[in-house]
């Protein structure tokens, strides 16, 4: 009898000590689990301050004001305008 109470105790112990192992490596993983969401959520913000700095980039006047002034072109007089027709 004695010696079951001491394999019964041991195998309790045993359960316990896997138990608290899972649960240790549960809560690790979980807060690795958060820390990838806020870096993802940084990303995201970080991609649409990209967006918006490439469209202000590439706005038409900003386009049209480095070609007057770098380049030296103008827009012709719309008596010099020919459309093409497809």
């Amino acid at each position: 009898m004695v010696k079951l109470n001491l394999i019964l105790f041991l195998v309790v112990i045993a359960a316990a000590l896997g138990v608290i192992t899972s649960q240790h490596k549960a809560r690790k993983l979980y807060i690795e689990l958060q820390q990838q969401e806020d870096e993802a959520k940084q990303y995201e913000i970080e991609w649409g301050q990209l967006q918006l700095e490439q469209s202000t980039w590439a706005m038409h006047s900003r386009i049209e004001q480095i070609a007057e002034r770098r380049l030296n072109m103008q827009v012709p007089d719309p008596s010099r305008i020919q459309v093409v027709a497809p």
